[in-house]
């Protein structure tokens, strides 16, 4: 058999763009994300850029708890 997928972990992705008034978001909330990522390689938290359709554009994703 293969070796198992014991090191991965799934994250959350949370939108940074929670901070902006209403008035420039398409529409109101906060868009998150799910991934893996290996704990090993990456003990920190990432951050990656992704779309998000409620500001709609590509914008900074942040791992959260």
């Amino acid at each position: 058999m293969g070796k198992s997928k014991g090191a991965r972990i799934i994250i959350t992705l949370e939108c940074s763009c929670r901070n902006l008034p209403n008035t420039e978001k398409r529409t109101p909330g906060i868009f998150r994300y799910t991934s893996s990522k290996n704990r090993r390689n990456t003990p920190n938290r990432i951050e990656l850029k992704k779309f998000c359709p409620k500001c709609n554009s590509h914008t900074n994703f942040k791992e959260i708890k």
